[in-house]
């Protein structure tokens, strides 16, 4: 089984081993009940808050950093699902539209 084979991989004991393995399964377990804007909402902070921690450490201060980080993650992850959801409505409304057409005639 390959979860097992990447856990016998990770050293230390099984207590760290399943403290690291539900560190990874926790993320993926959180957005499973979101809807997609709250999905990309709390994707933009999480890249947002690591990048600006990064940045912040750098200058000397990694909270600050990160919080202004988180911040503007946010507000980017909302522009862009509002990017995406208006190419979803114009694809829906595209297709809608050449429902009600009909089908074209092959050319000749």
């Amino acid at each position: 089984m390959p979860g097992i084979a990447l856990i016998e991989l990770i050293p230390g004991d099984f207590m760290k081993k399943l403290l690291i393995v539900a560190a990874l399964a926790l993320p993926v377990i959180a957005c499973a009940d979101m809807t997609p804007t709250q999905q990309r909402a709390l994707t933009g902070t999480a890249i947002g808050a690591g990048g600006g921690a990064v940045i912040g450490a750098i200058g000397g201060n990694a909270g600050l950093g990160a919080g202004i980080g988180a911040g503007a993650g946010l507000l980017g992850g909302l522009l862009v699902d509002q990017s995406r959801r208006s190419q979803d409505r114009a694809f829906h409304e595209g297709y809608a539209a050449g429902r009600r057409r009909g089908p074209s005639s092959p050319p000749r």
